[in-house]
This record gives C-alpha cells, sequence and structure tokens, in this order.
C-alpha cells in the first residue's frame, strides 16, 4: 500500500536457525556493526544471490545432461561468428 511518498511492503517472513563457524559468525557480526545494517540482512542478501547463480547452474547442467541435447563444436562457432 502506498500513501504520498511512503510505501510499505508487507513480506511474510520466516525465520530459521543457522549454524556458521565461528570465523564467519565474527565476520558477519563485524560487518554488521561497521555498516549499521542487521546480521540478517547480510544473510537473505548473501542467500538471494547464491540461490539465484546455484539455480542457474542446475538449468545448465540439466541441459547438459539432456540426451537429446545439440552440440557445436567450439572452432565451428569461432568460423561461423568470423573470430578466427
Amino acid at each position: 500500500m502506498c500513501l504520498r511518498l511512503t510505501c510499505i511492503t508487507m513480506v511474510h517472513m520466516m525465520t530459521r536457525s543457522v549454524r556458521l563457524p565461528d570465523s564467519l559468525a565474527e565476520r558477519l557480526d563485524a560487518l554488521a556493526k561497521t555498516t549499521r545494517r542487521s546480521k540478517s540482512s547480510f544473510i537473505v542478501e548473501a542467500l538471494e544471490i547464491y540461490l539465484e547463480e546455484r539455480e542457474d547452474l542446475e538449468v545448465a547442467l540439466a541441459r547438459f545432461r539432456d540426451p537429446r541435447a545439440e552440440w557445436v563444436d567450439h572452432d565451428e562457432v569461432r568460423r561461423e561468428l568470423d573470430l578466427d
């Protein structure tokens, strides 16, 4: 709901517990303190980035494993694009 310049977005959040190695927890604590951001915001940001990358990787692996996939030789692509 938006009123004038103030927008409020309702986001449903779940709580999860995660065990972190001491060294990682210390780095997170220090960064949160230095930037005055919450540790949760950094964890959410990092997890979003990781999951996007991992999902892309899973799509690529599925295509790679597809027995119906068509493959083109690297040298052939270079010739087709006049890169030689």
